[in-house]
């Protein structure tokens, strides 16, 4: 399994959300560049970047800082927020972004997962209270069933979907295990979980869940790391990384 440290933008600053609450924000690094290089020097092979902006307005106000931290390091970013057209999609990947999240989008215009699919590395990101989706920075349900969607993608091209449980969400309270291996059971699709993660046992849970024969892909996690719950090299340890 991957491990995904996930950088929040929220205002150019490396924040996270509590249960995706723009109110209850905690802030971790007002330079979100000097956290990025951090997680690379402590061997992270994959960067998880969010604009929490760009995903409640679909304005991409941080563009510039994901420009500037894809520059920083040399291991590949993985980004979403607010990427609703074709134009929001490039200017990321022009930026040098390895791969982009849609997720409101995903809900409301497919045609472009479809289209963006058939030329770049995409990810779907299902962000779900319960069963049902959230779209908009989380701040509205799409009253979509997250299996339902998650089976739509099937056989797009899509290269993985993000599975978000926003009740955890920030919570240190651990994954929601049923509930990944219900998408696991759902889908062929590669899954990378995230929502919860609060101590390295949670990570090595998500390592050994299986359903249907299949097995997670990835676990993104924040704010774990970010209060010294354990480190990237634990992390990583505990996922079964080589």
């Amino acid at each position: 399994m991957e491990l995904f440290p996930a950088i929040d933008l929220l205002d150019g600053r490396a924040v996270r959300l509590y249960q995706g609450d723009y109110d209850r924000e905690t802030i971790y690094n007002d330079d979100p560049v000097d956290q990025a290089r951090r997680f690379a020097a402590e061997g992270a092979r994959w960067i998880h970047v969010v604009d929490l902006d760009a995903a409640r307005s679909g304005t991409p106000r941080n563009r510039e800082v994901i420009a500037a931290i894809v520059a920083a390091v040399d291991v590949p970013i993985q980004t979403g927020g607010g990427v609703r057209d074709d134009a929001a999609a490039e200017a990321l990947f022009e930026a040098g972004v390895a791969r982009v999240v849609l997720g409101t989008a995903a809900l409301e215009d497919p045609a472009l997962v479809r289209r963006l699919a058939a030329r770049r590395p995409v990810a779907v990101g299902l962000d779900a209270r319960g069963r049902e989706v959230a779209v908009r920075g989380w701040e509205q349900g799409s009253g979509r069933d997250l299996l339902d969607v998650a089976r739509e993608f099937a056989d797009v091209g899509v290269e993985a979907l993000i599975v978000t449980e926003i009740g955890r969400d920030g919570t240190l309270t651990g994954p929601d295990l049923d509930g990944l291996g219900e998408v696991l059971d759902a889908t062929e699709l590669p899954v990378i979980a995230s929502g919860g993660v609060g101590v390295l046992e949670d990570l090595r849970a998500l390592s050994v869940l299986r359903s249907s024969g299949r097995s997670l892909a990835g676990a993104i996690v924040g704010r774990a790391i970010y209060e010294g719950a354990f480190t990237v090299s634990e992390a990583i340890a505990a996922l079964g990384e080589p």
